[in-house]
């Protein structure tokens, strides 16, 4: 009877080590899923503006759109600039970004390294470097107000947005589904395994303690990726902070089931962020 037992104890633990091995290896993969496809015109979908390409500081080129503001000679408007989920690219989006461009910014969405049609693999590192290269892009633009900008991230993108507004002087923060850490995603998706095992940090509730500008976080209640605690966590970080919780939403509906509309709760937010303090 022992000996059987014991061969049963090693097979199980073997295996265990097996699924762990797994799993480290193939950690960037499962963290990363990362669609391909060419990014398409914004006149193919009706929108004014324009196909760009950007240079990252570590020599790589992505690419995306920029969608300007509608605003009159000379005058400098603000911007959004827009990280999207998981899954997700610019040409997935394209039919979408219409009407989510909110009146008065411009909008600027770069397909993350190794998504869409770039080069290069996706990794946390190349999040910061293409965050970064989005801003250095808008730097160049005469007609943008870089004292008005502010980042939308979207669940993944919530990492490179919250690192966009504690490096820079990002005005204002919306997101949509954020998690508060890589480790504390495994922990909840992965929970038999030790979570010193994932190598990724993206720690956006530490990021969010050292925030200074507004925050608005929209999530759904029955979020089965990343858990409405993990929202309310983010929130609770201290600063201006909104948290919008949609009834009966999971990670991928919140669009569909939020109320009022997903634009206009953005555009009221950016509105307000853009009045001075004190202004009723």
């Amino acid at each position: 009877m022992w000996p059987a037992l014991l061969r049963a104890v090693a097979f199980v633990a073997a295996l265990y080590v097996v699924l762990a091995a797994v799993l480290w290896l193939s950690q960037s993969r499962m963290i990363f899923v990362a669609p391909r496809g060419a990014v398409p015109e914004p006149r193919a979908f009706g929108l004014t503006g324009q196909r760009v390409a950007v240079e990252t500081a570590d020599g790589l080129t992505i690419y995306g759109w920029y969608l300007p503001a509608e605003q009159g000679p000379g005058q400098m408007a603000p911007a959004l600039i827009w990280f999207y989920g998981n899954a997700e690219n610019v040409a997935l989006l394209a039919p979408f970004l219409g009407s989510l461009h909110p009146p008065g910014h411009a909008l600027l969405i770069l397909d993350y390294r190794g998504y869409g049609q770039n080069p290069g693999h996706p990794s946390e590192a190349g999040l910061y470097w293409d965050a970064d290269a989005a801003w250095a892009w808008l730097e160049g633009r005469p007609e943008i107000d870089l004292g008005r900008v502010a980042v939308y991230g979207r669940s993944l993108g919530s990492v490179p947005a919250l690192y966009l507004a504690t490096t820079k002087p990002v005005t204002a923060v919306i997101l949509d589904s954020p998690f508060t850490s890589a480790r504390a995603m495994a922990r909840v998706h992965y929970r038999f395994f030790p979570s010193f095992l994932v190598r990724y940090t993206m720690d956006n509730l530490a990021r969010s303690e050292r925030l200074t500008a507004p925050l608005f976080i929209i999530h759904g209640t029955h979020d089965q990726v990343a858990p409405i605690r993990m929202g309310r966590a983010v929130a609770r970080a201290g600063g201006a902070r909104v948290l919008h919780e949609v009834q009966g939403a999971g990670h991928n509906d919140v669009y569909d089931k939020i109320q009022p509309p997903y634009a206009q709760l953005i555009r009221q937010f950016l509105d307000a962020a853009r009045q001075p303090p004190g202004t009723p």
